[in-house]
């Protein structure tokens, strides 16, 4: 799997791999599945549609378009103790390594003592880049202590996708998109301004990106100003996708930030591509282009 997209390539998406569903099933406390029921700390239980992960189905959906696949997040398996991490994480990085040409993926890392030289290895192989917790950039400092596993990245120079982590655990009853629509876009606003306020000067070189638009924080860059913050230049290396977004969101995001930072995701199956409408040029860069340089460098 080159990182170097030929085609139209969507950035975020999920596919689970038979070796992780039984990693899963094994297990006796969240996260895990009961056939395919899914059980996470903080969220409602999950009934897993099989045919969402079902790699034919998925492929005839794709459409010509690459997709980059990744562990999601959400299900806590990288907060894991170790010794409960590994055997998860193995299960994903074996089975992402046998999906068919078509699709690219993501890899992980334990928070609890991280395999940097694993993590290496990951990236000089079929691996496009890093999938990391946005919950693990929650304050600058947060991204300090997270900042050796970046720097893992940068040296391989392979991109980094911040993708929202476990939502807070509640005894409150609520509706199913409250995690998606309060604590995600929180999640991900919080490690945009961590960025935003230390990313840069730790790593110079390192390519980023911030899934669903990073929660919409780029459109409260006027605010900041307002009350004496300030962005300076537009960086070249940061990139936002456009997952569960569509023309409305993603036009603010494009006058706030320019389109050569806007990147195309879907986060399927539990979302789709929306239409945009912008045009052929438009579409070219969000698709094509701006994917392109997010996974291999290069200039707009």
């Amino acid at each position: 799997m080159s990182s170097r997209p030929a085609e139209p390539c969507d950035v975020h998406q999920h596919l689970w791999p038979p070796a992780l569903v039984e990693a899963l099933r094994a297990r006796r406390e969240p996260p895990f599945l009961r056939g395919y029921t899914l059980h996470l700390k903080g969220e409602p239980a999950y009934q897993v549609n099989p045919a969402d992960h079902d790699v034919a189905a998925r492929l005839e959906l794709q459409a010509g378009v690459r997709a980059l696949v990744s562990l999601s997040s959400p299900l806590g398996l990288e907060d894991l103790p170790q010794a409960e991490a590994r055997p998860l994480l193995d299960a994903w990085h074996t089975g992402a390594q046998e999906f068919p040409s078509g699709f690219g993926a993501w890899a992980a890392v334990g928070r609890i003592e991280p395999d940097l030289t694993g993590l290496a290895e990951l990236l000089r192989g079929s691996f496009v880049g890093l999938q990391v917790p946005a919950t693990w950039m929650a304050t600058p400092r947060a991204l300090e202590a997270l900042a050796p596993v970046l720097q893992v990245c940068e040296s391989a120079g392979r991109p980094v996708l911040v993708h929202p982590g476990p939502a807070a655990p509640t005894d409150e009853e609520l509706p199913g998109w409250w995690p998606a629509v309060v604590d995600y876009t929180a999640q991900l606003s919080a490690a945009w301004w961590s960025w935003h306020h230390t990313g840069r000067a730790l790593l110079p070189e390192l390519r980023i990106g911030f899934v669903a638009g990073a929660g919409l924080a780029p459109l409260q860059h006027e605010r900041l100003t307002a009350r004496g913050g300030r962005l300076g230049r537009t960086d070249r290396n940061v990139f936002v996708e456009t997952s569960s977004y569509g023309p409305q969101a993603v036009d603010a995001l494009i006058r706030a930030l320019g389109i050569d930072a806007v990147i195309r995701g879907s986060d399927r199956p539990y979302a789709e591509p929306a239409p945009l409408g912008f045009g052929n040029a438009a579409d070219h860069a969000i698709d094509v282009s701006n994917p392109q340089r997010f996974l291999t460098g290069g200039t707009p």
